[in-house]
């Protein structure tokens, strides 16, 4: 199976946070399982430390150097990205979770997500 983290996701996840289902820990560590970081998570982590909306373990360099180093592929962003996005329902306003949303229906991919309001596009998810 291949699936997207959310941004929450990929912090708990990196951060070995007990927020994170065990359940949801035993899919991401599975090495048949690929795992995706978007490169729009990694955006707003560093927006929001910089604003000192939110606190990591870490710097964001060290952060950074954490999804580099796990088994995670990062995903850049796509013109299909942008694209389904421009048609995406106004379901959620966060710009980052719509991004996501429309990067995990181009690639048919599942996102790991708590996120009730992701799962309103009717996107596979999990958590």
């Amino acid at each position: 199976m291949r699936y997207l983290l959310d941004t929450h996701a990929v912090i708990w996840y990196l951060d070995e946070s007990l927020r994170l289902p065990t359940r949801t820990e035993t899919v991401i560590d599975n090495s048949v399982n690929r795992v995706y970081v978007s490169s729009v998570s990694l955006w707003e982590i560093a927006i929001k430390t910089n604003l000192g909306k939110l606190k990591l373990n870490a710097t964001f360099d060290e952060f950074l150097g954490k999804v580099r180093n796990s088994e995670c592929e990062i995903l850049q962003i796509k013109d299909e990205y942008l694209k389904r996005l421009s048609v995406l329902p106004s379901v959620h306003k966060d710009p980052f979770d719509r991004l996501l949303v429309s990067t995990a229906i181009v690639e048919n991919l599942t996102l790991i997500t708590a996120d009730d309001n992701i799962r309103k596009y009717g996107v596979q998810w999990i958590w």
